[in-house]
């Protein structure tokens, strides 16, 4: 993407009295009367990735992190895989949470979409938890064993977690939206002891039963000797095998006190799951202590959480910053949640909650910014959300259109943070620092213990290139390996098989000279044209700022012997048609502001993208099907969101 010099021009650039109250200028000042000099976050972010050993260590002291046993070692080596940190330490995740209880405020604000905002003491929630780490304790649930929950964003899933890491057991989770299919691909892996289950929700309206699918579930898991079921509709556990209900399980508890298991580091918290787009999802592993210090590290640093905050980011249990939010409880912060459709009844129902909470950080995606956009969302002029000093987006890359629209409609004065990680580490990896400027499109830097480097063709570092995102040195939440691969082998393949040794995320990301980033979409859906690579999210940024424009695809095919043939697939806003003046338009929009070689050879309406279940674009098995692979070795359609939308495109291929 061209950049102008309108691009040099802040967005945003922190005040002094910002800068002097962020938490990073904090820490810096604390390292200081240690004897470690730093001027500036660059200093700083060297620092940390030259030094990393100094500089994890660090933080069990800044923090103030709770621990039994102190470590012999802080890493072994700096190997990847196979890094061991914090050798010898004893810890738990739940015990570190409850030891930022704050009395003096909530711990926690709910909302469901048919429901007021209700709030939930610290004292509430620890007592909940009691009873339930009982509960589990009294069905045999110990350590290692899993724990898993088909249960959308709402308390019960919070006070879950933390019971299931008292005791030591594994935590997974899968939102009620998914279907049998996918949470089994999912919870099948990893041979769970309980089921945690709703047995209906709300989204959009209507309220979804979903006592079927999760007696099909219990039918298809051996393993599981309870279900311990959430009545949201209130149809009791009629049709369901070993069922008690939550309110019951939970009076039915004994006296007993909430205890903590004192775990090795890497004893493993919970698993995550990888989109499984191209067969089962991987189980992704990791450990309290991992996620301990990474979560403390990136919401305290980087997203400048502080007690007094109200943190709000939108999540199912089923994505990865749902369990990144829970981590703000660290910061003492009050976590703000809601169940329900982002757009409904409109697309304000998010502001309103954020004015009616009090909420100052507002977490969200990029394509819900994108959406709000496009419909013409001045939420503003509606709502009092002067309390917002910060934005978060992540999902996907930003647009510039998305940057300019948050400061236009939501507040001036405020920090956006795009960011961008991944299940795979459960954080970001790039992200915000309270202390730098804000440029239109761009990331502000890479995360403090966090090596990203961009590699050119020869696995050099480059600047102000495109470069294949890598992370050079280890960091304590990479996973600690995928349950059931034996030897690490499927785990090696996926991050280390292009550069022995170093993490290759499978992103391109450019760098430029003041430490800034852009993404540019997944590194496997590549667009080489005339021996130039260019990253999709380039051509997205363009299409999708066309009113017209709801949703866009890009795929490059590059058939052997072939020149590169390229088209772009549109989601039309409803009334609008795909015309030669469109078409146009389109064509010199992305010749002007990106290059020549950006321009599809054809342009076609389709009905939706095919997307993940995670809300990411097919576009690798797109293009698989479009050069002739059948679509089981293609794609996972358990994995989709839009299964049925597929026909179209093998429509397409027979066609071509």
């Amino acid at each position: 993407m061209n950049h102008s010099a309108k691009d040099l021009t802040p967005l945003w650039t922190p005040s002094d009295e910002t800068i002097a109250s962020a938490n990073i200028t904090r820490y810096i000042t604390w390292l200081a009367a240690r004897g470690v000099e730093v001027d500036s976050y660059d200093e700083l972010w060297r620092w940390s990735v030259d030094h990393i050993e100094d500089f994890w260590e660090s933080l069990w002291e800044y923090f103030e992190l709770t621990y039994s046993e102190k470590w012999s070692a802080v890493l072994t080596q700096r190997k990847m895989p196979g890094a061991e940190w914090f050798l010898g330490v004893r810890l738990n995740y739940a015990e570190n949470i409850f030891a930022r209880r704050v009395d003096s405020k909530p711990m926690l604000l709910f909302k469901g979409e048919k429901t007021e905002l209700q709030e939930y003491s610290w004292a509430e929630i620890e007592e909940q938890t009691r009873r339930l780490a009982a509960v589990l304790k009294q069905l045999g649930v110990k350590e290692g064993d899993r724990v898993v929950a088909y249960l959308p964003n709402i308390p019960e899933a919070i006070v879950a977690l933390l019971a299931v890491s008292s005791i030591g057991a594994v935590w997974s989770s899968c939102p009620p939206d998914f279907g049998k299919s996918s949470v089994l691909d999912r919870f099948i892996q990893i041979q769970p002891k309980v089921l945690l289950a709703v047995d209906g929700y709300d989204f959009g309206g209507n309220t979804h039963d979903r006592r079927a699918v999760v007696a099909e579930i219990q039918q298809a898991l051996p393993t599981v000797k309870q279900t311990i079921l959430i009545d949201h509709i209130s149809k009791g556990t009629a049709g369901l095998i070993n069922t008690v209900l939550w309110s019951q399980a939970l009076s039915n508890a004994d006296d007993s006190s909430l205890t903590f298991a004192q775990l090795p580091f890497d004893h493993p918290l919970w698993v995550l799951y990888s989109s499984g787009t191209t067969g089962l999802p991987k189980p992704i592993v990791h450990g309290h202590g991992s996620i301990v210090l990474e979560h403390c590290k990136a919401l305290v640093f980087h997203n400048d959480i502080k007690p007094d905050d109200r943190f709000y980011w939108y999540s199912s249990t089923g994505w990865m910053m749902w369990n990144y939010l829970v981590g703000a409880l660290f910061a003492r912060a009050t976590l703000v949640i809601y169940d329900g459709s982002p757009a409904y009844p409109s697309m304000n129902v998010q502001f309103e909650l954020a004015e009616k909470a009090g909420v100052t950080y507002f977490g969200t995606s990029a394509a819900f910014i994108d959406a709000c956009r496009k419909a013409g969302t001045h939420p503003n002029q509606d709502y009092e959300l002067s309390a917002i000093r910060a934005v978060g987006s992540s999902g996907s890359p930003l647009s510039t259109d998305g940057f300019q629209w948050v400061y236009e409609n939501i507040n001036k004065d405020l920090a956006l943070e795009s960011l961008s990680g991944g299940t795979d580490l459960c954080t970001a990896f790039v992200g915000g620092a309270r202390t730098l400027p804000i440029y239109t499109g761009e990331i502000q830097c890479a995360s403090l213990g966090a090596n990203v480097q961009a590699f050119d063709e020869e696995a050099k570092p480059v600047r102000n290139e495109l470069g294949e995102l890598v992370i050079t040195e280890p960091m304590p939440s990479m996973p600690l390996y995928f349950w059931n691969d034996e030897n690490m082998t499927l785990y090696t393949e996926s991050y280390f098989s292009m550069y022995p040794g170093i993490w290759r995320h499978g992103d391109w990301i450019r760098f430029n000279d003041r430490g800034g980033c852009v993404i540019f979409g997944r590194s496997d859906s590549t667009i080489n044209r005339q021996g130039i690579r260019m990253g999709t999210s380039e051509i997205y940024q363009v299409v999708e700022s066309f009113d017209e424009i709801l949703d866009s695809l890009i795929i490059d095919l590059e058939f052997h012997g072939r020149e590169s043939f390229m088209p772009l697939f549109l989601v039309l806003r409803e009334g609008a048609s795909l015309d030669e003046d469109l078409k146009t338009r389109i064509r010199d929009k992305l010749r002007r502001d990106v290059s020549p070689r950006h321009v599809p050879n054809e342009m076609l309406t389709i009905e939706e993208v095919p997307y993940t279940l995670s809300g990411k674009k097919m576009e690798v098995p797109i293009r698989k099907i479009l050069l002739g692979m059948e679509v089981d070795r293609a794609a996972n359609l358990g994995a989709m969101r839009n299964p049925e939308v597929i026909n179209y495109f093998l429509e397409y291929a027979r066609e071509k």
